[in-house]
Formats: structure tokens, sequence, C-alpha cells
């Protein structure tokens, strides 16, 4: 059993160092982007989007070039465990989810999935050898298309310091950088 360029065990040994533990959402992820990457056309450059922010941009960015650092790798959190791999320009693309309904034959990744028992009262390694043996069994895909505006590479332009901060900042966001207008996760 492979997860893209890598064996089963190889994967589990990169998700323990990548992600600080092995879990079982970044498990699923691996035969997830797997099965997107499967589906791509070859030798196309593309991006994805997550609909989750939780363990499967981990399991995106192991797997492939894309990565939230260099902008290819968008997080749409709208809760739903999902991948798109999409063509750069055009916006075409795979999307690959967990599906509930494949999920009823495995009652422990059933039971983990819709947190139907406590992670404590939860057999780690039951769920860990049923995510195993379901691997893409339990996923579905679809054909998409991205909007468009998501497929126009943004650019930070020209920056300055902020007269408030004196931090560097995007000139796009107005006379000062966004957290001296108040948009600052700390409290003062």
């Amino acid at each position: 059993m492979k997860i893209a360029a890598y064996s089963y065990d190889e994967y589990v040994h990169l998700v323990k160092s990548f992600h600080g533990s092995l879990a079982p959402g970044l498990i699923i992820g691996g035969f997830i982007v797997d099965l997107a990457l499967k589906n791509l056309p070859e030798g196309e450059f593309f991006d994805a989007i997550c609909e989750t922010s939780v363990c499967l941009p981990d399991a995106v960015q192991l797997l492939t070039p894309c990565t939230i650092g260099n902008g290819w790798l968008k997080i749409f959190d709208v809760g739903r465990f999902a991948v798109t791999l999409y063509e750069k320009e055009k916006g075409t693309g795979i999307r690959v989810y967990l599906d509930s309904e494949k999920l009823k034959p495995w009652p422990e990744f059933n039971a983990w999935y819709f947190k139907l028992k406590k992670k404590k009262e939860q057999d780690f390694e039951l769920l860990m050898n049923q995510i195993k043996d379901a691997g893409p069994s339990v996923l579905s895909m679809q054909p998409v298309r991205v909007k468009p505006e998501l497929t126009v590479k943004r650019s930070l332009g020209p920056t300055a310091p902020c007269p408030a901060c004196g931090e560097s900042y995007p000139l796009r966001d107005g006379a000062s950088c966004l957290s001296c207008q108040g948009r600052t996760p700390y409290v003062e």
C-alpha cells in the first residue's frame, strides 16, 4: 500500500515527525491527497483547496508542493473533510472527500469521524487499523471548477514602514498596517 511516493509505514513516520503525533485525520488525509493526485492530468501545475483547517492541510503540504507559505494551498474552512487539486490557470480539478455513507462498515472509524465517542473511549489501535484497511474505499471524488477569482495570483504589491508602528506592511491596506487599524489578534 502506497500513499503518493511513500509506503504506508513511511507515510506514518512522516506524519509523526511533521505533525507531532499520529493523527487519524492526517492518515486518511494522505489517502485523500493521493487519490486526487492520481486523478490530475499528468504534468499540470496545480493549486489546492482544503475545506477544513484540521489535519488535512498538513497532508496536502506533506504530499504536494502546495503550502500555505507559497500560496498554492488555500483553506476555506467550511468544516468538510475534502481537498481539491485544480489546474492553476483554468481552475478545473478534482475534489476528493471522505464519504460518510461509505464509513458505515467501519464502526470505529465512523465513531471517530462523527465524534460519537469521547477520545478516551476510542480504541485507537482499532481506529488506525480501520483507516488503513478502508484506505481510499471510503472516499468519493467529483470534477469541479474553481471560481475564476481564486485562480488569479495575488501580489503583495508595494510595501512601506507603517507610520504608526514602523513595521513593513502592504500599502494596499491603507494609511497604516491592518494591526494598527485595529485588526490584531492581541489584547492591548
